[in-house]
């Protein structure tokens, strides 16, 4: 089983994702953002392709499919349910993954959370984040992207505590193979 848990960047993935692993047995953590960080390292801007040579790591060809070769790898060498945080608001990067992990895993679940700019932009500022910097030039755009039908299932999570949103991810799991 693999269980994307998709937002902006202050949606409560990595609280949502943190909280849910130790409900889900057999299941690990798997954060993409872990090999894009890999991906700058060993390909530092200087030796990137034009169009990778931004400030985000989803602009690089290559963390895309490094992140579904990995998911494979881990997942074959270790048998684990994978739990998967990642922001993925550029629809090619989305496709390309969830498509990707599906070949992996024919349970695969996705949950966006969503909520307004101002629930965003509060969030970032509770957990520390620079005002006006990368992540909060980012809500509007990922805010926006996230209202695509492509973005299935929504949780609306302005007005949720991160255990509520863990209880709904639940009981949809249980629904569909409980």
């Amino acid at each position: 089983m693999i269980i994307m848990i998709n937002g902006a960047f202050g949606s409560g993935k990595t609280s949502t994702a943190q909280m849910l692993q130790p409900l889900i047995a057999n299941s690990m953590i798997f954060d993409p953002e872990d090999i894009g960080l890999m991906t700058w390292k060993i390909a530092p801007k200087e030796v990137r392709h034009t169009h990778e040579q931004t400030d985000d790591f989803q602009d690089m060809e290559l963390w895309k499919t490094l992140t579904v070769n990995v998911a494979g790898e881990v997942k074959k060498k270790y048998q684990k349910h994978f739990i998967v945080p990642m922001t993925l608001y550029k629809e090619e990067n989305f496709n390309y993954i969830y498509n990707g992990f599906k070949e992996l895993d024919k349970e695969l679940y996705h949950f966006c959370l969503i909520a307004s700019e101002d629930t965003i932009y509060n969030r970032l500022v509770k957990r520390g984040d620079k005002v006006g910097g990368w992540s909060f030039q980012r809500i509007s755009t990922s805010v926006e992207a996230f209202r695509s039908e492509i973005y299935q299932e929504h949780l609306i999570t302005d007005h949720l505590k991160t255990t509520e949103i863990v209880d709904i991810i639940i009981k949809r799991l249980n629904n569909n193979y409980g």
